[in-house]
């Protein structure tokens, strides 16, 4: 027989439940039990896996200590966990048996709650422990309340030994009512295997730098479209296509275009030409023009000095470098 043990409480020296699961422990292992305990405050970034933990146990003790109200967010997490990731099948089959300590009050509430929170995860409850016992001392010190633990222990095995049955109870009337499975086309071990990613801090920060970084570069390639990448990408191809290289011309030019963010911006050495938009620091001719003016000039329409003659066109810098454009770029041919 495999029992596992989940301690929910914080660890602390003093705490009534630690007394309470080792005695369980001691009668369990004279028994001839395999037993095995996790401290879920040890595992907070693993406690997603520990579903899976279950599928090798016969029963399990859920303990906790309640310290102000309830059984606290660990075992929470727990419950949570097996709702989300536990394999349903299993846990129908599998025992449950609370050992509740309270140090202040609540504690018959915190059995019941994680009685009927089993039974909601369709699992099988068993007779356990609930005691008030604000010092550990208590539970230590007293033989007649280290004999009822221990026997409440022997129960508990009695229970899953005998595979003890039990009257139905209205939440799995429920439960079967509203319970829906998730559509999901992933398979157990896959889910299993996302839940072990998910308590994995370095895997997870890791995806969230891939994520941010994918989303930096789709919010890129949207504002590139905003700014008009895409409707003036044939400018580039335009550009290119009426290259007509010139000796000795070594010239940087910067389109503004109006309405869009990023400039036009096109480098000519000599053979080789580079386009992009972008910025350019210290053009040697900087233009600034409605779009419609630059595809008027591509489709052969009109010239660059003629726009700068009209107005259509603002440009600062070097007029001869502003004429080149004409030369290096005859569109209208």
């Amino acid at each position: 027989m495999k029992i596992n043990i989940y301690y929910g409480g914080r660890g602390l020296i003093g705490d009534p439940t630690l007394v309470a699961v080792k005695l369980i422990m001691n009668v369990l292992d004279e028994l001839n039990v395999r037993v095995t305990k996790y401290d879920l405050f040890e595992q907070k970034s693993s406690i997603t896996t520990l579903p899976q933990t279950m599928k090798e146990a016969d029963a399990v003790i859920l303990a906790s200590t309640v310290e102000w109200h309830g059984v606290g967010g660990p075992m929470m997490s727990l419950l949570d966990a097996c709702w989300l990731y536990g394999d349903k099948e299993h846990i129908s089959q599998l025992y449950m048996a609370p050992v509740i300590m309270s140090t202040t009050y609540g504690e018959k509430e915190a059995e019941l709650d994680l009685a009927n929170a089993w039974q909601s995860l369709g699992g099988i409850v068993c007779p356990g422990i609930s005691a008030y016992m604000p010092e550990a001392a208590e539970l230590e010190n007293n033989e007649a309340y280290r004999k009822l633990v221990e026997k409440a222990a022997e129960n508990i095995y009695r229970a899953v030994k005998q595979r003890q049955q039990s009257l139905p109870v209205s939440v799995m009337a429920v439960r079967k009512a509203t319970y829906k499975t998730r559509n999901t086309t992933l398979t157990q071990q896959e889910t299993e295997q996302l839940s072990e990613y998910a308590s994995d801090e370095h895997y997870v920060a890791k995806q969230k730098e891939d994520i941010r970084e994918l989303a930096d570069l789709f919010k890129g390639k949207l504002n590139e479209k905003s700014q008009g990448t895409e409707s003036s990408g044939d400018l580039s191809e335009a550009f290119r296509a009426a290259f007509r290289p010139q000796s000795a011309v070594h010239l940087k030019y910067k389109f503004n275009i109006k309405g869009k963010d990023k400039a036009l911006v096109l480098r000519v050495d000599v053979k080789q030409l580079e386009i992009n938009y972008g910025e350019l620091v210290h053009p040697d001719v900087e233009l600034t023009m409605e779009e419609s003016v630059l595809r008027d000039i591509t489709e052969g329409r009109k010239t660059f000095q003629g726009g700068f003659m009209d107005g259509s066109i603002v440009s600062k810098g070097d007029f001869k470098s502003l004429r080149m454009l004409d030369t290096m770029f005859p569109f209208s041919n």
